[in-house]
């Protein structure tokens, strides 16, 4: 047998049987999916959100504000965007879709549409989870990594996490919020742009 082959030569040989179930199902799904054509449905899916907006002067701009995760921060610049610039959010968004395997939030929400213009990024973040819905899944968890020169992210990140949490529908606890500086180098060191990165774990309801 090959198991006493894989034995004689000094190798394991992992059968199907003692593979996890999730595994199982989703090696049985795509198997399907050869024979068929149909898509696989998967047990898990994950994805990656990343966005950057440049940072202005609030003083030649005072219209501008720096949102972050829906909290607005205090700071002497503000984001440039065609919404209210939240890059958490939008990061968010793409890492939901992405996951799915849908358009990105630049398709599904243009900044040539007027009528996103200064929207609150809530309700690209809310349209994001009832697409996931639809789709038969739910969030597992999510990670974000901020990266800013300044202002210091650390005394808002528990009102950060906790706003995400609420527009998710999700438990603080599966939400995550880090923050890095970019050591002075180019545009996000010299407090000229702010960045995100964000990575989610979808379950197949």
């Amino acid at each position: 047998t090959r198991a006493a082959r894989s034995a004689r030569a000094g190798t394991t040989t992992t059968t199907s049987a003692s593979r996890p179930i999730g595994t199982r199902r989703a090696m049985r799904a795509r198997a399907e999916a050869t024979v068929d054509g149909a898509a696989p449905v998967l047990p898990f899916r994950v994805g990656h959100g990343f966005d950057l907006h440049r940072l202005e002067s609030t003083a030649e701009f005072p219209e501008l504000k720096l949102i972050i995760g829906g909290i607005e921060i205090p700071h002497d610049r503000g984001c440039v965007a065609h919404s209210d610039g939240d890059v958490l959010m939008h990061c968010v968004v793409d890492a939901i879709t992405g996951a799915l395997g849908l358009p990105d939030i630049g398709q599904l929400f243009p900044d040539t549409d007027p009528k996103w213009k200064g929207q609150t990024s809530d309700v690209f973040v809310k349209e994001a989870v009832r697409l996931m819905k639809l789709e038969g899944y739910s969030i597992g968890n999510l990670d974000c990594t901020l990266i800013a020169q300044r202002p210091k992210i650390s005394p808002h990140k528990d009102n950060i996490r906790a706003n995400v949490a609420k527009v998710l529908g999700v438990h603080e606890a599966v939400v995550n919020v880090k923050a890095k500086t970019h050591e002075k180098v180019d545009s996000l060191g010299e407090n000229r742009s702010i960045a995100c990165h964000t990575v989610i774990m979808l379950i197949k309801d």
